[in-house]
């Protein structure tokens, strides 16, 4: 085998967000891009080391077990929908067995069990999208004007996404609206669109936001500068022409002369309506302009938050007792300030910090508008404001904190900042894992332990996944279980090497319907003298209250240990 050469190959795991891991009929194993568990796949030989062989994805053989035929007819070539081929119950379970692939190895370092709540899904997997950047390009070198999304693999070639799956159809509307007023300039000379590496072209992006609960829309067209605000009469007069399900209350021009490949506001005048619309989440309306961040999937987000306010609630319920006054809570990244106002019921006050500007008015605005007076907040990076006299003067020092960093995770000069307050709970929202899973790493390292975590799929169909996760500085907390989980000490019994954990969660779940915990499984594991070492799920404080194990679990748990006849 040689760089080059073209073989066949079967895919053995997967971890996030694709890489595959595939294995030749005569054994060898390969590191391949893009593909999902049970496939066959063709590919080329990449890189061929005596350590980790590399292989690019020609196309796939024959799907695998967990796969269906694909509903868009795009799914070939857009990179958008990896998941487009799989079930929605494959996709939840392939989602959280890569969340937990990723953070059980931390969560190893750590001396409590944590306790992993069911993953939950989105109620909606079709037009759930509240937001989408189109990039106008051509499909290919050459090739006539096209708007969407980029070809799988391509930095350049564009594939217009006419029959998009996630997306509803009045997106679909608004986009070959728009295909129609420039594609005739195009073709005439009288326009271009940009290009990456000259820096020449004129259109950039198409920006389309819509309240999913109000059906408020705002259209966007992304340009370089040049043209005086007359040029773009005829693209309004397409755009309020349509018949649309929903409203249009805005459309916006926005400069961007930035070489990066990215939307940028370098200016944006109203060229009809106004620069914002409202949505509602959770029962409350939010304030949202177009670069301000606003979670894409509007009917997951309730999920999602609904989880935050669980795990917050919880929190603030189990210092109740204590006669304390009701916690300062600091919502860092806070966008247009969602989290803030859904948490303002249970905190004395708020502090949200965001380094969009627009996004902070935003939520101001909302805020001011629901009576919400006890949220305050702040524009400005995080690393700077979170310790800033500004902020810990108006609003006092926190009680719990709330992050919700952008995908890379929380700045490494923040973090320290972040940990010095010495809160008892953070509750830490991600749509990267790696990202989770490298931060959880510092938290551990300075006394925080993860003690619930839940994954939700917030973006069906594609490789992306959320996950929430409650930290707790169980060294002064009395409410939290302390747990030892360090198994390269653990001196096992030969009942206890049957079987993992996971071994027997997953073989509850999968004849009995419902999901235990590892909590539980020790419990049982004690009750039948699988002694695992001391102090094994002792409570770190003797007057911590430890919830008992439901019965129906305890036969369940039962029966998978006959099933690996560890009793």
């Amino acid at each position: 085998m040689k760089k080059g050469d073209i073989v066949e190959a079967l895919v053995k795991r997967l971890d996030f967000p694709d890489k595959g891991t595939a294995e030749t009929d005569d054994g060898v194993s390969l590191k391949v891009k893009g593909v999902i568990p049970g496939q066959r796949v063709r590919c080329r030989i990449k890189r061929n080391g005596t350590g980790k062989k590399t292989a690019t994805l020609i196309d796939v053989v024959e799907k695998g077990e967990i796969e269906t035929e694909a509903p868009c007819p795009h799914q070939e070539r857009c990179g958008g929908c990896a998941y487009q081929t799989l079930t929605a119950e494959a996709e939840l379970k392939l989602k959280e067995d890569l969340v937990r692939d990723l953070i059980m190895p931390v969560l190893e370092t750590q001396d409590v069990i944590c306790e992993w709540d069911p993953p939950l899904d989105s109620p909606i997997r079709n037009g759930y999208r509240n937001k989408m950047e189109f990039t106008w390009g051509d499909s290919f070198k050459g090739g006539p004007l096209a708007l969407g999304l980029h070809v799988r693999g391509s930095m350049y070639d564009i594939e217009t996404v006419s029959e998009c799956r996630i997306i509803d159809s009045d997106y679909r509307r608004i986009l070959a609206a728009a295909l129609e007023v420039f594609a005739p300039m195009y073709e005439r000379g009288e326009v271009d669109f940009y290009h990456r590496v000259t820096g020449d072209g004129f259109l950039r992006h198409l920006l389309v936001r819509k309240g999913a609960s109000t059906g408020e829309i705002l259209v966007d067209l992304v340009t370089t500068s040049g043209r005086d605000s007359a040029f773009f009469d005829g693209f309004v007069e397409k755009m309020l022409a349509l018949k649309l399900d929903g409203r249009i209350a805005g459309i916006l021009h926005t400069v961007n002369d930035s070489r990066a490949d990215t939307v940028i506001d370098e200016g944006t005048e109203v060229l009809y309506g106004v620069d914002h619309f409202y949505d509602e989440l959770l029962g409350l309306r939010f304030r949202i302009t177009p670069f301000s961040f606003f979670q894409t999937n509007s009917k997951s987000a309730e999920i999602l938050y609904g989880k935050v306010r669980e795990y917050a609630r919880a929190v603030v319920a189990s210092h109740a007792d204590s006669g304390s006054r009701k916690p300062v809570i600091y919502d860092l990244y806070s966008g247009t300030g969602t989290i803030a106002r859904i948490l303002a019921d249970i905190a004395d006050k708020v502090a949200g910090i965001e380094l969009v500007e627009e996004a902070v008015e935003a939520a101001r605005t909302a805020a001011a508008e629901s009576g919400a007076d006890n949220c305050f907040f702040f524009a400005g990076d995080v690393l700077k404001l979170v310790d800033d006299p500004a902020v810990t003067e108006r609003v006092g020092r926190p009680d719990l904190i709330i992050l919700d960093p952008p995908r890379d995770g929380i700045h490494p000069k923040a973090l320290p900042k972040i940990i010095s307050f010495g809160v008892e709970n953070i509750i830490y929202i991600s749509c990267k894992p790696t990202s989770l899973a490298r931060d959880l790493e510092v938290f551990i390292q300075n006394g925080y332990r993860a003690v619930r975590i839940c994954a939700i799929n917030q973006f069906p169909t594609t490789r992306h996944v959320e996950t929430v996760c409650l930290l707790s500085k169980l060294s002064e907390a009395k409410h939290h279980i302390n747990v030892k989980v360090d198994m390269d000490e653990l001196d096992l019994t030969s009942a206890e090497a049957k079987a993992t954990y996971k071994e027997i969660e997953e073989w509850v779940q999968e004849k009995y319907g419902f999901h235990v915990t590892n909590l539980n499984i020790a419990q049982v594991k004690q009750k039948h003298g699988i002694i695992e070492r001391e102090n094994y799920n002792k409570p770190k404080s003797p007057d911590s209250k430890q919830p008992g194990c439901p019965e129906e679990k305890v036969k369940a748990i039962e029966d998978a240990m006959r099933h690996f006849q560890m009793i």
